[in-house]
């Protein structure tokens, strides 16, 4: 059986059975413990599964991070156009705080276009993207560095608390749920957002329709702290009256 075949197979009996065994695996493809170890390391770089002590799991999104290059490749046409529409909001002389979630890079190819804006932010790539824009004002907000090329830990949220407030804000997250409201899965990314969101006047939630009711371990605010949803998800009456309800305001792309 060829690498690619015992793989397929791996991720099969995952799907079937909730968890995989190196010693099982080993006997039902016929091959080595050594080589199952080989075919789960790479289906884990591959962000398909969970490696565990003698087996895997599947990955579970609601705890589990992908990787921002592995985020950025999923859904890329909708958070385009999501990016498109939130720029559509900022007027020259605004000041604004981006997230670092993937959406609001793409909103920095958008901001490109305008001018006599002020970016407070603590994405690495949003400032990667905007460094050479004479046009506008960017402010890389100190800290940590993570792995998702973002700015956080204690002194970057007290560099926010202290010092930055924004009359927009515009982020993302893991998910949102109609009763528990922003959910992520990264409890250090929640910290600054959370800031971000108290130390301004109107927030923007973008979210693409697989968001939607998606959730994470982390509760990053509720519900009625936005008051704007860009997305292009068909949302039920249920979440109507929601949104009515806490009198945030629904703007919808359609969905191509």
């Amino acid at each position: 059986m060829f690498a690619l075949e015992r793989q397929k197979k791996i991720i099969e009996l995952l799907n079937s059975e909730g968890s995989v065994f190196v010693n099982k695996l080993s006997v039902t493809l016929g091959v080595t413990e050594e080589t199952v170890r080989r075919d789960l390391e790479k289906l884990e770089k591959q962000e398909l599964l969970v490696r565990t002590h003698g087996g895997a799991v599947p990955i579970d999104e609601s705890t589990y991070e992908l990787s921002l290059e592995t985020r950025k490749r999923t859904n890329v046409d909708i958070k385009m156009r999501l990016a498109k529409e939130a720029v559509s909001h900022i007027i020259p002389g605004d000041i604004i705080f981006l997230d670092a979630s993937t959406t609001t890079f793409y909103m920095a190819k958008e901001l490109k276009k305008m001018s006599n804006v002020t970016v407070v932010t603590n994405s690495l790539r949003v400032v990667s993207e905007l460094s050479n824009q004479e046009n506008l004002k960017v402010i890389l907000v100190g800290g940590v560095v993570s792995n998702n090329q973002s700015v956080i830990g204690s002194l970057a949220e007290r560099t926010v608390e202290e010092n930055y407030f924004a009359g927009k804000m515009f982020l993302s997250s893991k998910g949102i749920d109609i009763d528990v409201g922003l959910l992520e899965s990264n409890e250090k990314e929640c910290g600054i957002k959370k800031i971000m969101m108290k130390n301004c006047r109107q927030k923007y939630y973008l979210c693409d329709k697989s968001k939607i009711g998606r959730v994470g371990f982390v509760k990053l605010a509720p519900l009625e702290d936005v008051d704007y949803i860009i997305t292009e998800a068909k949302l039920d009456s249920a979440w109507h009256d929601k949104l009515a309800e806490f009198k945030i305001e629904l703007i919808k792309i359609e969905d191509e």
